[in-house]
């Protein structure tokens, strides 16, 4: 086959998390693909620092995100800045991952240019689609113009069958998120346990690990959370309650004002890649509303809470490797007590990850190969 022009979009750090795999795996290909990428930059730092840790950079930055943006004002953004992209780069497909609003421009901007759209972690479905809020409706839009559709697990693939989507266009492949777990060496995680020295963070048997940031939670929903965390995290004093705190002021400016004053409890800036796994890696609980984190949490048995009502990553609910708690007060305290009262040990969770094994950027690469030829 010809030489292919591959354009990866993204825009998020959970997005470069999952991407990056792929890349790097296409990237030894040079007689196949001339990689390009393109940063929308709508997690500017987030993404440009995990980039970093992938030893990749961005061909374009868009940019992207103003003060206060409004959904539609974000969405016209992207896809100007990308139209550019389009008009001044030969693109033979375009690669985008997940749910974002950089997600669905991407896949919008090479529709309308009548350019293959291929997407990674497709098929997850929620089917409310107000949670999460806009995601779920950004997927289901984007399978619409997918010509590949790289689905992490089988459940997924039979969501996709029943909105009538070709089964010739369905490649179950497992998630890319374990493929990027595997890339981290161990010098780098000796390194990201330093860092939590210097950060004066106790990383023991005793850690929680919070993070919450999702928009379908901002308001009353995060007063409810916030109520539970000061709760725990008076009651179980002897343990670390370690948040990395989203830098929307909706979030950051409420767990400041409501949890600074506790000792145990560590606010620190967005980490980057290998730190948060150096603490997934060693939390005895996890409470997220994270889907990233429900993937990659089962891979070091920790016991996860998701705080949304609904969830697209059912898996891991079926396998009993994490349970939906949502913003209710109730709920949060009595299924954190259940594991903060145990030991570490007896805590861990036995089954293996229903995300994947590893392999999903190689299996990708071969089925992008193969459309081409």
């Amino acid at each position: 086959m010809d030489k292919k022009n591959i354009l990866f979009v993204f825009g998020t750090r959970p997005e470069v998390i999952k991407l990056a795999p792929v890349i790097l795996t296409m990237k030894k290909y040079p007689e196949r693909y001339n990689v390009l990428i393109c940063n929308t930059e709508q997690q500017k730092e987030l993404s440009n620092q995990t980039l970093a840790y992938f030893n990749l950079s961005a061909d374009f930055n868009l940019d992207v995100m103003r003060e206060n943006q409004s959904l539609a004002e974000v969405q016209s953004r992207i896809l100007t800045a990308l139209d550019k992209v389009y008009e001044e780069n030969n693109v033979d497909a375009t690669v985008v991952q997940g749910d974002t609003m950089t997600v669905l421009c991407g896949a919008l901007t090479a529709f309308y240019r009548k350019i293959p759209v291929f997407h990674v972690e497709a098929g997850l479905r929620s089917y409310d689609i107000y949670e999460p809020f806009p995601e779920e409706v950004m997927r289901q839009m984007t399978t619409r113009v997918a010509e590949l559709n790289f689905a992490p697990t089988e459940k997924n693939r039979q969501a996709l069958l029943k909105e009538d989507i070709s089964d010739s266009k369905i490649f179950v492949v497992g998630n890319t998120v374990i493929d990027a777990l595997f890339c981290l060496s161990e010098k780098t995680l000796n390194n990201a346990g330093n860092f939590f020295i210097e950060q004066n963070v106790k990383i023991d048997d005793k850690l929680v690990l919070i993070t919450v940031h999702r928009r379908e939670n901002h308001g009353e929903r995060i007063n409810k959370i916030l109520d539970a965390i000061e709760y725990l995290a008076k009651e179980y004093s002897e343990h670390t309650f370690v948040i990395p705190v989203h830098p929307n002021p909706n979030v950051k400016d409420k767990i400041h004002s409501r949890l600074a004053k506790y000792s145990n409890v560590k606010l620190l800036a967005p980490l980057d890649y290998p730190n948060l796994v150096y603490l997934m890696k060693h939390a005895k609980l996890i409470l997220t509303d994270s889907g990233g984190i429900q993937e990659e949490a089962p891979s070091f048995g920790c016991p996860t809470l998701v705080m949304r009502y609904e969830t697209e990553r059912q898996e891991g609910i079926d396998a009993g490797v994490s349970k939906l708690v949502g913003a209710d007060y109730e709920k949060i305290i009595s299924e954190s007590e259940e594991i903060l009262s145990g030991e570490f040990k007896n805590t861990r969770l036995k089954s293996q990850n229903p995300y994947g094994n590893g392999h999903s950027a190689q299996l990708i690469e071969q089925i992008i190969h193969k459309y081409f030829s």
